[in-house]
């Protein structure tokens, strides 16, 4: 399955891109696991953060068309230097980069979508213009989010507002490039999106299935290879149980079908398989 590009899930290809590298608060990112564990995974700093990826997907349809899944910062917060320092961002490297070296322009993505709408996955939807006000970063592209999250994102409250900024998605219901989606859907043939709740109510992932193979994007609900474990789950997420629901079950039918994950935040392996060894998921 794996190629020198990438990967290849029956006729789908699948590229692992990345916006750069940024940092987040270790105890928030394992929740109830105490750091005498998690840290023999992590790269912790002097401020007790961790490093993560801001991962994307770039997959290639049978039918040609290119998809996003999940787009990074972008630039709009290159000039924040308290964004960046509180963050740690670093992007020597950024998703343009990787899709320019895929012979790809913006303008050449057909469908984007979000996983949902934190600043991290959902802050490259945009970009500003000459004027300063943002626009569609892709502007050929339909953007797909679930309509709870939409909702959600548009009434935040204190517990998530930090983590919503509109001027990463506001312009895309004003131009009517948004697609809602409720629950499971079919967006391109063998290309899924799948509410898993969990982090957020309307948090998704994405599934890709052809001639008997699969991977499932998890997003935010397994964001590393170290969450793998059933109880290793964020305090960022607004309904833990939830994600141990999902993961539970994700996990059934992952062991049976052979899927492979990938991971959106793990900043040194961002796809593996799934292995239950004396009753504990791991990857493999």
């Amino acid at each position: 399955m794996l190629r020198r590009q990438g990967l290849r899930v029956g006729r789908f290809e699948v590229f692992l891109l990345s916006d750069g590298r940024f940092r987040l608060d270790g105890g928030a990112m394992y929740g109830v696991v105490p750091k005498s564990l998690w840290c023999r995974h992590e790269d912790v700093d002097d401020k007790n953060r961790v490093l993560l990826d801001l991962g994307c997907l770039l997959i290639k349809t049978p039918a040609g068309k290119n998809v996003l899944v999940d787009a990074g910062l972008s630039s709009k917060f290159d000039s924040d230097a308290k964004f960046k320092s509180v963050y740690a961002v670093v992007r020597q490297k950024t998703l343009r980069d990787g899709l320019k070296e895929h012979g790809l322009a913006p303008s050449d993505i057909d469908l984007v979508i979000n996983t949902h709408l934190h600043f991290d996955h959902a802050g490259g939807d945009t970009e500003f213009d000459a004027s300063g006000r943002p626009v569609p970063a892709f502007p050929k592209a339909r953007y797909v989010v679930q309509r709870q999250e939409w909702e959600d994102a548009n009434h935040p409250h204190e517990r998530n507002a930090a983590s919503y900024m509109e001027e990463n998605y506001a312009v895309l219901g004003e131009r009517k490039v948004l697609e809602l989606v409720d629950g499971e859907a079919e967006l391109e043939p063998g290309l899924k999106a799948v509410r898993t709740g969990g982090h957020c109510a309307g948090h998704q992932g994405v599934l890709i299935e052809s001639e008997g193979q699969a991977a499932f994007y998890l997003g935010d609900t397994v964001p590393t290879r170290a969450h793998v474990p059933l109880p290793y789950i964020m305090a960022y997420d607004l309904f833990p149980l939830d994600t141990l629901d999902f993961k539970r079950n994700l996990y059934e039918r992952a062991l049976k079908g052979d899927w492979l994950l990938l991971f959106d935040h793990d900043a040194t392996m961002r796809s593996a398989k799934l292995a239950l060894e004396g009753g504990r998921y791991k990857a493999a």
